[in-house]
């Protein structure tokens, strides 16, 4: 699944790439990187339904929409970058955007349903 994500990530800089492949190599790749799922993985049976069917579903329409010598490129852009080390830093900023995102929604909602 990482080489996938790392695959859509530099398929989506490649500007061969159509739009609409672009978009959503971009929200499967943000998906797949980020550390919450839609549906928590400590639900029995339905947590791990995400990882199993919706990244990849959304990896084969990317990779469906895509020229293929785009495809063949991405992928070897990602292979020699999985071989390196992982970023902490990638990984605190991802969680940084889930947080803010949050914290909006929860203002957003307060003052939605706080009493005037």
């Amino acid at each position: 699944m990482k080489r996938d994500s790392l695959t859509l990530y530099y398929a989506w800089q490649d500007p061969r790439t159509p739009w609409i492949a672009r978009l959503l190599a971009a929200g499967v790749a943000a998906y797949a990187l980020s550390p919450i799922d839609l549906i928590p993985d400590f639900i029995p049976v339905l947590g791990y339904l995400d990882d199993l069917i919706i990244v990849p579903l959304g990896v084969a329409a990317v990779v469906k929409l895509l020229p293929a010598e785009v495809v063949a490129e991405a992928r070897a852009k990602a292979d020699a970058t999985a071989a390196r080390p992982m970023s902490r830093i990638g990984a605190a900023a991802i969680i940084a955007v889930w947080i803010a995102v949050l914290a909006i929604v929860v203002a957003y909602l307060v003052r939605v349903f706080s009493p005037s």
